[in-house]
């Protein structure tokens, strides 16, 4: 079917916005039956990241922090809209032009499934699907939006004159015909084998055309005539939107979510071989605006490379450790959990976090021993690297001599007394103190491929991004805020410093580059975590003033003043802030 006639530009929108609706909604669908990860939006927006420039990528993170996968999201469903309102117009001119549009789109679905790691053949499946609903939703919207004109049999019955209650009707050449008949325009014979069109209302003339906005919208359709049906189109919109809401919300049903969590809601996590005491007195300040010690499970930062968070059934999961290994391992949940329990205090920072940034954050942890892990398996001497994968597909690579040398390495399945958050990694996650996560704390993790640096690259590395991510010692103002306008005298100074798998020896402060003050520490369990400091006697007076910080670890390393950018290999810097006392 064709048309070369217009009509209103909403009802076009229309057609193609729920074509498009029913698209996603019938994709999701089917990626819940075959494979959740083959959703094709969630697969163009992990290859939009991936290819995404890592200067582009620190500013989203910068600018929108957790919520960067929310707004590319957005943004692919927008522009995703404003494709489907172009193809909608098209295919009212020529439904082939719609087709054709939709079948570009699929095939960029397809590349973009089918390059995302592991893989299969099965996984076009949901975006094929998808597209040829679009196709199927898109042909019947437009034939539902143009009917035939019951006057194309040689008589306009009913259609109002022009100009001096005449009808014009447009010749397959263009050329005007006044039928003189006032309000029955019979069709002239000697207009050649194609039947006439009358001008459709407001439209732009077109070799003579004069409209009459009296004169109903009539479409060309190939050799017939074909009248916008807007109670038809509406209608039909309706009938396109049910079947998108119900196949959407049937797809989310059927992603896993519900199973995955009543799976998690029911997991018994089994107690440590050598419990942890409780946390030494003094250890949080308990000061109002200030890092609590532990990091809640809803305020833990998240920074991940993945769109859609994986639901892994903890009954399905297996973790394999094979490569550079004497007998290789492959582990189901039910055997992690028989193995021995550690306990850990261990604080985890991102390498995006800019000096004075959130992304960092301390929990009590509850998993095995990787190296334990690894030692069964048999770690040849000359392997150096742990390559492990996540369930969607992305990597790190952890130094071997790190996770070997004595520290709390775990595979990881709680978190804080309850079994890991979704968001976070479950059913198990990687957790390596004193290293940036993008080199060690695979989420999701499903494989370790025991490697070499200089034969393996994880996922950050050709990126740009150091191979091998050590945390650097930093430390943090909480209180006051930045930019805070404080009452004068005594004014509390307070935050945290960090220095993993070292310790934290001292804070020091200054106010207006004048002398560095000794701030009193907290407690800390271990050197794996934070530790929070406070200058409670600062006596602030009127006007602005810079406060800045600056840690010392265990070494007698004082972290420099030398600003750094997060990329190759973590900020560097004092953290600085500016206030206002009056």
């Amino acid at each position: 079917m064709q048309s070369n006639e217009r009509m209103p530009s909403w009802a076009s929108a229309l057609i193609g916005l729920v074509s498009g609706a029913a698209a996603v909604a019938v994709s999701l669908l089917v990626a819940g039956l075959v494979n959740p990860v083959a959703f094709p939006v969630v697969a163009v927006g992990n290859s939009v990241v991936d290819l995404t420039p890592a200067p582009l990528k620190e500013w989203a993170i910068r600018t929108f922090g957790e919520n960067d996968k929310t707004v590319l999201l957005a943004g692919i469903l927008l522009v995703m809209a404003a494709i489907a309102v172009a193809l909608g117009r098209a295919a009212v001119r020529d439904l082939r032009y719609g087709m054709a549009g939709l079948a570009a789109f699929g095939l960029i679905g397809v590349v973009a499934v089918l390059t995302r790691p592991g893989a299969g053949p099965v996984d076009v499946v949901p975006t094929l699907v998808g597209v040829g609903t679009a196709m199927l939703v898109l042909w019947w919207l437009v034939r539902r939006a143009l009917v035939p004109d019951d006057a194309s049999a040689g008589s306009y019955a009913g259609v109002s004159g022009g100009t001096g209650g005449d009808t014009y009707v447009v010749g397959a050449a263009g050329a005007v015909h006044d039928t003189g008949q006032g309000d029955q325009g019979e069709v002239s014979p000697d207009t050649g084998p194609e039947r006439l069109r009358l001008v459709s209302p407001g439209s732009s003339s077109e070799a003579g055309e004069r409209p009459d906005p009296r004169v109903p919208s009539v479409m060309r359709a190939g050799n017939d005539l074909r009248a916008f049906d807007r109670r038809g189109l509406l209608t039909g919109a309706v009938g396109g939107v049910a079947l998108a809401g119900v196949a959407g919300l049937a797809g989310r049903a059927f992603s896993g979510r519900a199973e995955v969590n009543a799976a998690r809601s029911g997991i018994a996590l089994p107690l440590p071989a050598k419990p942890l005491p409780a946390l030494p007195a003094g250890t949080d300040l308990k000061i109002r605006g200030l890092s609590s010690f532990v990091t809640p499970n809803n305020d833990f930062y998240r920074v991940d490379t993945t769109l859609s968070v994986p639901q892994v059934d903890p009954r399905d999961w297996t973790l394999t450790i094979h490569g550079m290994v004497d007998r290789p391992v492959e582990l189901t949940f039910a055997d992690l959990m028989k193995r021995a329990v550690v306990e850990a205090d261990v604080t985890l920072c991102c390498v995006s976090n800019e000096v004075g940034g959130p992304y960092i954050g301390n929990a009590r942890w509850l998993g095995v021993s990787l190296a334990a892990v690894l030692r069964d398996a048999g770690v040849r001497k000359d392997a150096d690297m742990l390559l492990s994968t996540s369930a969607d597909g992305w990597t790190a690579g952890t130094p071997v001599d790190v996770v070997m040398d004595g520290r709390d390495a775990l595979l990881a399945f709680g978190m804080n007394g309850e079994a890991l958050p979704v968001d976070h990694g479950f059913p198990v996650r990687q957790v390596v103190p004193g290293l940036y996560g993008y080199v060690s704390a695979t989420k999701w993790v499903t494989d370790i491929k025991v490697t070499r640096f200089d034969e393996d690259e994880a996922y950050w590395t050709p990126r740009g991004w150091s191979a091998k991510g050590p945390i650097k010692t930093q430390s943090r103002i909480d209180l006051p805020r930045d930019g805070a306008s404080v009452p004068a005298g005594k004014t509390v100074v307070a935050g945290v410093a960090w220095a993993q798998h070292k310790g934290v020896d001292a804070v020091e402060v200054r106010v207006d580059q004048g002398e560095w003050r000794q701030a009193r520490l907290a407690e800390a369990p271990t050197a794996d975590t934070w530790r929070q400091w406070v200058l409670d006697d600062w006596d602030a007076t009127p006007g602005e003033h810079t406060i800045e910080v600056r840690a010392t670890d265990t070494t007698g390393y004082t972290q420099t003043a030398e600003r750094a950018p997060v990329a190759p290999d973590g900020a560097t810097g004092w953290h600085t802030i500016r206030v206002r006392v009056g």
